[in-house]
This record gives structure tokens, C-alpha cells and sequence, in this order.
């Protein structure tokens, strides 16, 4: 390459917590009223004194330890001044020189292989508001946001390509998600990002200007808004203009991004301690507390459903993006195994029908979980491996089990789905086939003896797929050889 991209990411994540970060108002904003979950402390009035929200500390502690930070003993609110007009206070209650969580990594697939992006930190703070632009060029504040619990997670320029970013973007959702701290819903802001992207000649030590791409929501949108900016970048060096560190925004409808401001620098932010709130000590007890709450993590979970389960890596990879599918599956496979059927067998039902059924419904995996109960997995696996049903019936019975939440076995039994063996049904059946087909069963006994197999799909047809293959053949061919004889 003639030049070199060097990218960092910063996530805004708000926490998920009942109350704002200073001050016992609802966090919960989504549905609410404009301006109705608002205090003298998310106001910013005189006098108003904020209370930290201890849950809220927990939980970004908890998510230090998941991206293998270190949990600082000591630190300090601060107060980070500028003017925005959804943030009432006047500056922000956030953290500057003393972070919560320090110095952790996070592993991705990178572009040539694993790759390990170092954190410099994870810091608490609390979310602005939101502005609402009217039609007529005005724009309204509605205050419900502002002071519900938000961390920032900041990289280090560990990120090469706009496709290691998403990657990396993504894999923190996960872990963000699957510890409970966040909701990962990106269209109503609970989790979004700021892209710092620079690029320089190859060959040239130092790094060029960093420009920022402000309030990126989803994936696509940041590998597509670093992609366009990069190329942006590398154009203007190529004409010899040269690049200025700013604050750009993405243009989803244009497809560029757009200049904002000239970048700001930490010091005009005026960053000092709040007054109104102490440093937090936090003993090596509280941090031990967190870390026995940290659940077995996607990245280890996955391992050890391959060494477990036996599981290929695309299905333990699979079976493991949402926590929700992997508590499933692995309920589904504990009762399963009583019925002596695999881990890979119910692997197969859930990365196959059941993803199936969720898609086409548009229900979430948890939602759909509380109807489909874990174990009618290994039973609807049972009936088949005992011969009871066919794989066609086995589909029919779980999305039934699936759809109306009742067991496999008397769904079975309710519509008939058992296997049709030998038997006067089946004869019967066979005759009709045979008499419906008479240039078929005369190529057969031309001896095109594959001819059969036309015949046994039409009577698996007529049995919606019930019949016993074999039994189904061997009915056929004593049938045709009992008419031959005759004749």
C-alpha cells in the first residue's frame, strides 16, 4: 500500500440501569413524554447535588473486566465544560485523568488472522439529551436522556482496515449484550460510535491528522463512513492539500462525510474534579464482587462447545453470538441426552429449523424460547432416531411444537405423522401408484429397474412423506413381481 490507515474507535454504550447516572430519575426514556423524566440534578439547576448511581459503577466495572481491563483503586468525576444546547448543565459529568478501567484488549479476527485490539480505558460519564429539529428550522430539547448512565470505551489505534473496525464494533456488542450491561439497540442510541481515522504515507513514522466521524449507529454505516473518509484523505494528500485535525459527521443519504467543527483538544474542555462528588475507592472485596458476577464469555463458551459438544467451529460460532441461543441450547442439550440424542443433533434443529421459524416470524430468540420448551428438541429427535416418524414428519411436528408451544409426541399422535410400515395402508397405496403409472412400471419391467424410485417418491407423496422408504420399495417390488407373476 502507498498508505498507511491507522483507526481507533471510541463507543458511547449507556448502561443499563432503573435511574440516571446522578439522580434517581428513570433512565427509561424510550416511551416516555417529552421532558418528563427530569430532576433539578439532570437540569442542571443551582443547588441541585448528584448522588453516583452504584449499580451503574458496578456494571462498567463488570464490563472492564470482561475486555481484560484493569479495575482502578482509585478515581475521580470530572467535569468536562462545553456548551451543547441538549446538555442543560453546561458541562458534562464524565472522567478525564482517573478512568474507572484501565489497559484492556479485546481479540478480533483481523484482516491477516487473530488480532488483539488494546483499550486504553472504559470510563463512566453521563448521555445528553435529545434534540428533535422541526420542520419550520427550530429544534426542540427533550431532557429525558440527558444523565442516564453511559460509558465510554476507548481503543487504542490498533484498527487497520473500515472492516477490522465493524468487526471489532460488533464483537464489543456482543460482549456488551451478553453481560447484560447494555441493550445493543444502536437505532434508539443506546449504543453508538466515533470513529478517529488518519492516514500517511508509507514509510512515514509519524501519524497523520486525526479527524473524528461523530454518532456512527451501526455497523455498516462505520465501515462505510471509514472507508469513504480514508479515501477522502488519501486523495487530498495525493493533490498535496493537507489534512486538518476536525470533527466530521456521516452522511448516510449522500454517502460522505461531512465537516463539522475544527477538533477540539482535551484542554478545551477545561476538564477539572466535581466538586460535588468525592473520589471513589474502590477495595480489591468490591472489585472481587464483579468478577464472580462475570458470566463464561462468548469467546470461551465457543471453545468449549467445540471440545464439549464436538461442534464445528461454524456452529459453536454460531451457537454462541447470543447468549440467550447459547443458555438454549445448551438446556436443550441436557435434555436431550437422557432421550440419547447428540449435542450435534440438537446443534442441527437449532441452526436449522428453529433459525428458520425465528426468521420467518420476526421473534426474538428469547421470546420464542419461552414457547419452545429446550426439551422437545431431543424429543422430536427421539421419535426419528427410533424410526417412530420421518424427517419430513419431524419438520412438520417441531415447527408445530414450535408455533403452539405443545410436545412433539402428541402433535404425532394428533395428525396421523407416524411412520406408515407395511400393512393393507400401504399396499393399498402401492396399487394406486402402480395403476396411476403404467409407462413407468413398464419401463421397469424392461428392466430400468431405477424406475422404482419415481414410484416411491409418488407414494411417499401420498403419505405426505410418512412412509418408511424401504418398506416402501419393498411393497413395490413384491406388488410388481406378485403382477408379473399373475400375467
Amino acid at each position: 500500500m502507498d498508505y498507511l490507515v491507522t483507526i481507533g474507535l471510541e463507543i458511547h454504550a449507556q448502561i443499563l440501569t432503573r435511574s440516571k447516572m446522578f439522580c434517581g430519575c428513570s433512565a427509561d426514556y424510550a416511551d416516555a413524554p417529552p421532558n418528563t423524566h427530569v430532576c433539578p440534578v439532570c437540569m442542571g439547576l443551582p443547588g441541585a447535588l448528584p448522588t453516583p448511581n452504584r449499580r451503574a459503577i458496578e456494571l462498567a466495572a463488570l464490563t472492564g473486566l470482561a475486555l481484560n481491563c484493569r479495575i482502578s483503586h482509585t478515581n475521580v468525576i470530572s467535569r468536562k465544560n462545553y456548551f451543547y444546547a441538549d446538555l442543560p448543565s453546561g458541562y458534562q459529568r464524565s472522567q478525564y485523568d482517573d478512568p474507572l478501567c484501565v489497559d484492556g484488549w479485546v481479540e478480533i479476527e483481523g484482516d491477516s488472522g487473530p488480532k488483539r485490539i488494546r483499550l486504553t480505558r472504559v470510563h463512566i460519564e453521563e448521555d445528553t439529551g435529545k434534540l428533535i429539529h422541526t420542520n419550520d428550522g427550530g429544534s426542540l430539547v427533550d431532557f429525558n436522556r440527558a444523565g442516564v448512565p453511559l460509558m465510554e470505551i476507548v481503543s487504542k489505534p490498533d484498527i487497520s482496515s473500515p472492516e477490522e473496525a465493524r468487526r471489532y464494533f460488533q464483537k464489543l456488542r456482543q460482549i456488551l449484550v451478553w453481560i447484560g450491561v447494555n441493550s445493543g439497540d444502536m437505532e434508539s442510541g443506546a449504543l453508538r460510535c466515533d470513529a478517529n481515522v488518519s492516514v500517511r504515507p508509507a514509510g512515514q513514522q509519524e501519524y497523520g491528522a486525526k479527524v473524528e466521524i461523530k454518532n456512527i449507529n451501526s455497523f455498516r454505516f462505520v465501515e462505510r463512513a471509514l472507508a469513504y473518509e480514508i479515501e477522502r484523505q488519501i486523495r487530498a494528500l495525493k493533490a498535496g492539500e493537507p489534512i486538518v485535525q476536525s470533527t466530521r459527521g456521516w452522511d448516510e443519504i449522500s454517502g460522505t462525510t461531512v465537516a463539522q467543527r475544527t477538533k477540539e483538544f482535551a484542554e478545551d474542555y477545561r476538564y477539572f474534579p466535581e466538586p460535588d462528588i468525592p473520589p471513589l475507592h474502590l477495595t480489591d472485596a468490591w472489585i472481587d464482587e464483579r468478577r464472580a458476577e462475570l458470566p463464561e464469555l462468548p469467546d470461551a463458551r465457543r471453545i468449549r462447545f467445540i471440545e464439549e459438544y464436538g461442534l464445528t467451529a461454524y456452529d459453536a460460532s454460531v451457537l454462541t453470538d447470543e447468549r440467550t441461543v447459547s443458555d438454549y441450547y445448551e438446556q436443550a442439550v441436557a435434555a436431550a441426552r437422557t432421550r440419547g440424542v447428540t449435542p450435534k443433533e440438537v446443534a442441527n434443529w437449532l441452526t436449522g429449523e428453529f433459525f428458520r421459524l425465528l426468521k420467518e416470524t420476526g421473534e426474538s430468540p428469547a421470546h420464542a424460547a419461552q414457547r419452545m420448551r429446550p426439551e422437545y428438541i431431543g424429543e422430536v429427535q427421539e421419535l426419528l432416531n427410533n424410526g417412530v416418524i420421518t424427517r419430513t414428519s419431524a419438520k412438520e411436528a417441531f415447527e408445530a411444537a414450535f408455533r403452539e408451544g405443545r410436545s412433539p409426541a402428541v402433535i404425532v399422535a394428533e395428525r396421523g405423522l407416524a411412520v406408515i410400515g407395511a400393512g393393507d395402508a400401504l399396499t393399498d397405496l402401492v396399487r394406486q401408484v402402480i395403476a396411476g403409472n403404467p409407462k413407468v412400471v413398464e419401463e421397469y419391467r424392461r428392466g430400468k429397474l431405477t424406475a422404482i424410485k419415481y414410484l416411491i417418491g409418488q407414494v411417499m407423496k401420498a403419505t405426505r412423506g410418512q412412509a418408511n422408504p424401504q418398506a416402501v420399495q419393498q411393497a413395490l417390488e413384491q406388488e410388481l413381481a406378485r403382477e408379473q407373476t399373475a400375467c
